[in-house]
């Protein structure tokens, strides 16, 4: 959800595009942020949109635009991962068009009271909705091998066995709980290589994000929420930003879609398969183009995937997992 200034979103052009929202259509964004993709939807003939956030500084700028917005949008509270109880709660069942612009906005990330930020100190809190646990908790509280599989796994970051090590070692003096120590600390834990683009806490701190915030259980959650609450015809977009997300929305598009392939070429077609409920809009993913990544360099790991509903039914958890 990264974004270079207020309503200024990444690959905005191609997901109004991809989502071409048409006269009296019903418009989902899932991750508000700054509003900039609520906004050029409001500029398409839709006929309502709806935001969604589960960030109190990002629902008040949607409630300021619902005043703006002459009753053809409304701000919901919540995360995307509940956005059909969100949804119900307002009557409606069904939309023509969901976009999801996933992980970490740039308001988020300049405000370093909130704690996501490496390069400016402040408390390691890393909370989106304030609710929960916060990073310090999970830094100070997890024991060393756990701590070094959430980095990996989460960050995919080869050296985490170092960095739990070093943490677990700090910890034992004084509780780490500022951002700028713990970015310190991996530095000097594992170094930069000449040919590193990153700081050397990017990755750690990433993971410790994607921890905090159940990042990729939301994902899944609304992504089988998206299934459920698209018409047949109805479009999916999704922005993500590093491989963990981008390779969670292929599983799940190209799975849904019947794009895997068959197990071999003797058996093209999987025993109990399943109508497939999402057609690829197009294969792969598009990306930002040099000019929006000249302008706004936080876009340049950005990538874009879409899908169409399609009228089969979606799938249950059941089938999923026999495919």
């Amino acid at each position: 959800m990264n974004t270079e200034g207020p309503h200024v979103s990444v690959l905005g052009r191609e997901v109004v595009a991809v989502l071409a929202p048409q006269a009296g259509e019903l418009i989902v964004d899932g991750t508000f942020g700054a509003g900039g993709y609520c906004r050029a939807f409001l500029e398409t003939p839709a006929g309502h949109v709806y935001g969604i956030d589960r960030d109190p500084s990002a629902v008040e700028t949607g409630r300021a635009l619902e005043a703006e917005a002459a009753g053809r949008f409304t701000m919901l509270a919540g995360r995307f991962g509940d956005m059909e109880a969100l949804l119900a709660a307002s009557g409606i069942t069904a939309v023509d068009g969901i976009a999801l612009d996933l992980g970490i906005s740039s308001m988020q990330v300049d405000q370093a009271e909130r704690g996501f930020s490496f390069r400016e100190d402040g408390p390691l809190d890393m909370r989106m909705g304030g609710e929960g646990p916060t990073a310090a908790d999970i830094v100070n509280g997890t024991a060393e091998a756990e701590l070094a599989d959430l980095i990996y796994a989460y960050g995919e970051e080869h050296a985490s066995r170092r960095i739990a090590r070093a943490i677990v070692a700090a910890r034992t003096d004084a509780p780490i709980t500022r951002t700028k120590a713990l970015a310190d600390l991996v530095a000097r834990t594992i170094g930069r290589g000449q040919a590193d683009r990153i700081h050397p806490a990017t990755r750690t701190f990433q993971a410790l994000r994607i921890a905090v915030n159940d990042e990729l259980g939301e994902l899944d959650r609304g992504l089988h929420a998206a299934e459920r609450l698209l018409r047949p015809g109805g479009r999916l977009a999704v922005v993500s930003f590093h491989s963990l997300e981008d390779r969670a929305v292929k599983r799940f598009l190209t799975r849904r879609a019947g794009a895997e392939g068959g197990p071999s070429r003797h058996a093209p077609v999987r025993a109990g398969g399943r109508a497939p409920s999402f057609e690829l809009l197009f294969r792969g993913t598009e990306k930002p183009t040099e000019e929006e990544i000249r302008v706004n360099p936080r876009a340049r790991s950005a990538r874009l995937r879409a899908a169409r509903r399609t009228a089969a039914p979606a799938w249950g958890r059941a089938e999923e997992g026999r495919q």
